[in-house]
């Protein structure tokens, strides 16, 4: 039964190439309870069959959705910025790991291989963003693009709203930053290095692991690592500063690289460093638990185990505060190394300074009305 929504998969194969899992895990929201059964033609014989030969990666289903607002606030005392836009719902990288499957519940969705299959696109996220920031009294603040999922996902190929979201930042001349795991940053070069020599952008590269084979299975269609590597490069010498995030730590999976990826990105051109030991939030949980059971069973019990000694004894800590940080003896340790190894190859441990005194006040909306000062809150 590899495909249904409420049991797993069978532990071989946990995904097929390109794919984090191939579980439909049941979104939280839905009360309907699904299982496979065999009706007496052999379909479900002949599913397991083909899934265990590996057969073709799920296709890629992108859903073009008008938004009503493009720009979210953020409550948590835990991360460094005020705003953040995200253009994708769902992200096709496929990382096992991601604390934003959940999500998808919300699109009465599964948080597991629709997560990565069903891809939501705001086509018309420039235009709210325009709105946005014209409206009367908008003040710049901390505002982050990718937050939740890639925005340098590949379905930005075709779409492009991350590079249209940028041109109306640049117009404004709005100071931002960019998270991402994806070479396809590059692209924007040609946007991004302008904005930088005005101080209005920096960029902060995903870097999870050195180790190619493990990627593969924990980052199925992200970069690289050497490519990320090779990305943050080209950003560094194109005058954007960059960041390196080596999250989430795994104990005993990537755990043993940290200072190794602080090395290779200090040499990459990193200027500055976080790090965030696994989350695993709702689905996450189950969906982490079965992969790593799949891949790693022999030390699935010792990972799992760990984690919850950096969560109080629970498989997720979502208080303020905890949630980004863990703690105990093994949370600290993992600050101690992270700490150790960026002054060791002198990166910094905070965000990347930018203008906020650039931004034009005043600019036509459309219609032609004239925007002006005044404080005004947009939630």
């Amino acid at each position: 039964m590899s495909s249904t929504r409420d049991s797993p998969p069978a532990a071989a194969p946990v995904a097929r190439k390109g794919r984090g899992t191939v579980w439909r895990i049941q979104p939280r929201f839905d009360g309907l309870a699904r299982q496979d059964a065999d009706d007496g033609w052999g379909s479900l014989e002949d599913d397991h069959l083909r899934s265990e030969e590996g057969g073709a990666a799920p296709a890629t289903v992108i859903v073009e959705e008008q938004v009503r607002s493009i720009l979210s606030r953020n409550d948590s005392p835990d991360v460094g910025f005020d705003l953040s836009i995200n253009p994708y719902r769902g992200c096709e990288h496929g990382c096992i790991y991601c604390y934003a499957r959940p999500t998808h519940s919300y699109l009465g969705l599964s948080p597991g291989l629709d997560f990565e299959t069903h891809i939501v696109g705001k086509v018309n996220a420039a235009e709210r963003l325009r709105q946005a920031l014209t409206k009367p009294g908008y003040r710049p603040v901390a505002l982050n693009i990718g937050s939740v999922t890639d925005a340098y996902q590949p379905a930005e190929r075709r779409l492009q709203i991350t590079r249209s979201l940028i041109e109306v930042l640049a117009e404004f001349r709005h100071p931002f930053s960019i998270i991402t795991k994806s070479a396809g940053i590059l692209r924007d070069i040609d946007l991004l290095a302008p904005l930088a020599a005005q101080g209005l952008v920096a960029v902060y590269l995903s870097v999870t692991t050195l180790d190619p084979a493990l990627a593969r299975i924990l980052e199925p269609r992200a970069a690289g690592p050497r490519r990320r590597l090779q990305a943050m490069s080209a950003l560094a010498q194109a005058g954007i500063p960059v960041g390196v995030s080596v999250s989430p730590v795994i104990p005993f999976l990537n755990e043993p690289d940290i200072e190794h990826i602080v090395e290779a990105a200090a040499q990459a051109g990193a200027c500055t460093g976080f790090s965030i030991p696994l989350r695993l939030p709702w689905e996450v949980a189950p969906l982490f638990e079965q992969w790593l059971g799949s891949y790693f069973p022999e030390r699935a019990g010792r990972v799992m185990a760990r984690l919850r000694d950096m969560r109080g004894g629970k498989i997720n800590d979502a208080r303020f505060g905890h949630r980004m940080r863990g703690e105990g003896v093994w949370a600290d340790l993992l600050r101690q190394r992270f700490a150790a190894a960026c002054r060791r190859h002198g990166l910094k441990q905070q965000r990347i300074p930018l203008d906020d005194g650039r931004f034009l006040t005043g600019m036509v909306a459309p219609g032609g009305a004239s925007t002006s000062g005044g404080q005004l809150s947009l939630f």
